[in-house]
């Protein structure tokens, strides 16, 4: 006779996290240290990636500019190589065996530093990084450098991309000052010390399943009930892409830019968040509650600091307000309120969420209506070979993911950009929307381009 369950035991329902790593346990078996398991940061990236039709992954491109002739291709290489080495992420390859998302350890680093042939009459560096990036192979390495030659200007354009699989924002810095200082060791001789891949690889596990750990250990009932309430209202509002919103041969996504005085310190997340709310009025209309995404966290308590993806993505729900007579919507205060509530929960995966909030009868899928990304430029050094500091500069026009992404960076003074995508939003409304979302921060002139 079957035994009865309790009333706890019944309504048990293991969480998305503890029945990854269980499938994750049985996948790897003994091979532990070629196969890794992924953050829910990670699996969100790689699930993006499978859904998208072409299969682009999220890239992370920083671009410097040198003197022309000043950087050594080998050396870069090699140091490139060289730190790759030296973090356990940087030599993964997301992936998906038998439906569970992992990451691939490679022995040794393959990094690859493309050097395109002549540029062709016309065609800008800008054009050529574009067209790199556009083709990047999922099964090929994940942190790739391309040397780009700008005749015009007498400057050579370094590229550092990233698979965002395996590396936030918290990574760049760091990625960036250790690329220098291994182009300096491959000067000098100086070896990565025995032992220090091992020590590294034993870190990160470590750190991913802490993070892990955190996860599982957020995901109660109490906190699937909050965001099934809290995100009930959401769907996507941006129209469907129309490629012939296109026209031929221009650039698939649009970008504008804005310096704005900073002031008391800086603007703070939840003023970031009201200024969004501007540029989706404009782009969706009133009567709107728009998901928009930014990512937080940081590394589990008492991990190292090791390079990789551990910032969860959030979504918030962007309320447009009535018409203009009423309002743009909650003010600062209510605005700033819910997102302190909105980060005692966010531990909890994005699958997670999206999937407490289909169970409880909303038709919203995951897709987000608009990004948000904040940095503080202390954590964002130049790129510096042999002494000499790279220019960092822009490759707009890049395909993008998500109709529209604002990126601010806050210092001295606040570096705003947006970008949207052109299938989805006419260049005329995203400019609106950019003087929005300028004029909410502080009334200023400012230039698009």
């Amino acid at each position: 006779m079957p035994r009865e369950r309790g009333h706890d035991e019944e309504d048990h329902v293991p969480s998305i996290t503890s029945q990854y790593l269980a499938r994750y346990r049985r996948l790897a078996g003994d091979r532990s240290d070629t196969l890794l398991p992924v953050t829910g940061a990670q699996r969100r990236f790689v699930l993006v990636r499978s859904l998208d039709p072409a299969g682009r992954p999220d890239l992370v491109p920083m671009f410097f500019a040198f003197p022309s002739g000043i950087v050594d291709p080998e050396r870069l290489r090699a140091a490139a190589r060289r730190l790759a080495a030296r973090h356990t992420a940087l030599r993964s390859r997301p992936s998906v065996v038998r439906g569970t998302p992992v990451l691939s350890v490679a022995a040794a680093p393959d990094i690859r530093l493309t050097r395109p042939g002549r540029l062709v009459a016309g065609e800008s560096p800008a054009a050529v990084l574009r067209r790199a990036l556009g083709s990047w192979d999922v099964r090929g390495p994940s942190l790739r450098l391309f040397l780009v030659p700008d005749e015009e200007r007498e400057e050579d354009i370094v590229a550092v991309v990233l698979d965002h699989a395996v590396c936030d924002g918290r990574s760049l810095a760091r990625i960036v000052g250790e690329l220098g200082a291994a182009y300096t060791e491959e000067a000098t001789g100086h070896h990565t010390a025995p032992g220090e891949t091992e020590a590294e690889l034993t870190a990160y596990r470590d750190a991913v399943l802490g993070q892990l750990a955190a996860e599982e250990k957020a995901e109660t009932p109490q906190a699937a009930a909050y965001w099934a309430d809290r995100l009930r209202a959401l769907r996507t509002h941006a129209p469907a892409p129309r490629p012939d919103r296109v026209a031929e041969g221009a650039k698939p996504s649009g970008a504008a830019q804005a310096r704005l005085p900073a002031h008391d310190g800086g603007v703070s997340f939840p003023g970031l968040l009201d200024a969004c709310r501007a540029a989706a009025r404009e782009l969706y209309g009133t009567g709107r509650i728009v998901p928009l995404g930014y990512p937080w966290g940081g590394r589990p308590t008492g991990a190292e600091p090791v390079v990789g993806c551990f910032l969860n993505t959030l979504a918030f729900p962007v309320d447009t307000g009535t018409d203009t007579a009423t309002g743009p919507g909650p003010g600062p205060e209510a605005t700033a309120d819910a997102w302190w509530d909105d980060l005692d929960r966010a531990d909890v995966p994005f699958d997670a969420v999206v999937t407490a909030v289909r169970a409880a009868g909303s038709a919203w899928t995951g897709s987000l209506d608009g990004l948000l990304t904040v940095d503080d430029d202390t954590r964002r050094p130049p790129l510096v070979l042999d002494g000499v500091e790279g220019r960092e500069v822009h490759v707009d026009g890049r395909p993008v993911r998500g109709p529209f992404a604002v990126s601010v960076t806050q210092g001295e003074e606040i570096r705003l950009r947006m970008v949207w995508d052109r299938a989805v939003i006419d260049d005329e409304g995203a400019h609106r929307a950019f003087d929005a979302l300028t004029h909410a921060l502080r009334p200023s002139d400012h230039t698009v381009q």
